[in-house]
């Protein structure tokens, strides 16, 4: 998927409801979890992401800052993001508890 024609988000949109389901791609544009909650809004906004698994199964849950994130919409209006960290960079980060 080329993302470069994709309209980034504004600090304004980075809400629960624009951002919870959105899918989370890699930097090899691989699909390598979703956004499972969120934490905050606006600049603060904290995302966690379910990394793996299948349809949540054995998915392992990361925080990240959305600043991080590369967040946008493609052509549908559907809200994705790029991550700079593969699959296995996430994997290895903290599990995230709520």
């Amino acid at each position: 998927m080329d993302h470069s024609n994709h309209p980034r988000l504004q600090p304004a949109e980075l809400t629960e409801d624009t951002l919870n389901g959105a899918k989370v791609y890699g930097p090899d544009n691989e699909t390598i979890g979703s956004v499972s909650h969120v934490h905050g809004a606006g600049e603060a906004t904290e995302v966690v992401i379910d990394v793996g698994g299948f349809l949540g199964i054995g998915s392992k849950p990361v925080l990240v800052q959305a600043r991080d994130l590369d967040i946008m919409r493609d052509e549908a209006g559907t809200v994705h993001a790029l991550s700079r960290w593969s699959k296995d960079e996430l994997k290895a980060m903290p599990e995230h508890r709520h």
